[in-house]
């Protein structure tokens, strides 16, 4: 696949998303799906009641309480893999960072309801939103699995604040409700082996239906202030990051933890 990287750090840039078609090939589909499926099944029997009654997401899928070594090693080579680093250094050209990956599925629960947010809103005040927006955001770089009808963004919201309609619906302010339309919508579908880019701060929200299962890769700048986000057991550990083919994503964040470890003692 020839990728134009300019063009997509520009598309980024200018709208908080792009999407690759057909960007990974069936064969790495099918290993990849068998892995994630084998984490997701362990996950709901060991999460069952807050899976039934209010979860659509789980994290540290790359962590060692569900997979073997062998599993974990595969999903960082893939995380790690010479075309999907393209992309993701045109999108974050200073020293990228892991951050951990999540995986969303549809709810078991139908009175949850697809929703719009900044992921940004679950960590700060509005004061501190309207400010983070314009620093160093968290990048999404989705994955998935199943044909599915994908996310729905309002394109340059990573770079402004919402409209007074927006705010209402996405806090549910005076009689508004988070699963509501919104003007400027944009609505795309995906299928397995696309790939969907965007900002975590941009508002969106995934839309719940057919065989939603995705999994998303969260990256960051290095000058962002996100370290403390980033739990030591989604990280490879010494000895598989001798197996890993490409470990500069990972010595990134590993380089930064430690810097901050040494901060501290300083203190």
């Amino acid at each position: 696949m020839n990728l134009n990287l300019s063009q997509l750090k520009h598309d980024y840039d200018e709208l908080g998303y792009f999407v690759l078609r057909d960007f990974f090939s069936p064969d790495e589909m099918a290993k990849l799906r068998s892995t994630i499926l084998a984490f997701h099944e362990k996950w709901k029997a060991d999460n069952h009641e807050f899976y039934q009654e209010v979860a659509f997401n789980s994290s540290l899928i790359t962590g060692s309480q569900y997979l073997a070594d062998s599993q974990r090693l595969q999903l960082f080579n893939f995380i790690a893999s010479d075309k999907l680093m393209a992309v993701v250094n045109a999108v974050i050209p200073n020293f990228p960072a892991f951050m951990n990956t999540q995986l969303f599925f549809n709810p078991p629960n139908p009175e949850l309801k697809d929703f719009w947010h900044r992921d940004c809103q679950y960590d700060h005040d509005v004061d501190m939103q309207k400010i983070v927006i314009h620093e160093t955001q968290v990048v999404h770089f989705r994955v998935p699995l199943f044909d599915e009808l994908g996310v729905e963004l309002i394109p340059g919201t990573h770079k402004r604040w919402d409209t007074e309609e927006e705010f209402a619906v996405r806090e549910e302010l005076n009689g508004r409700h988070s699963n509501e339309s919104l003007p400027n919508a944009e609505r795309i579908p995906l299928k397995a082996g696309d790939l969907l880019v965007f900002s975590a701060d941009m508002l969106h929200r995934g839309l719940y239906g057919l065989e939603r299962l995705a999994w998303d890769i969260l990256m960051f700048d290095s000058a962002g202030d996100f370290v403390d986000y980033v739990d030591d057991d989604c990280l490879p550990e010494t000895h598989l990051l001798k197996s890993i083919d490409n470990p500069d994503i990972y010595h990134n964040i590993l380089k930064l933890k430690a810097k901050q470890q040494q901060l501290q003692s300083d203190l």
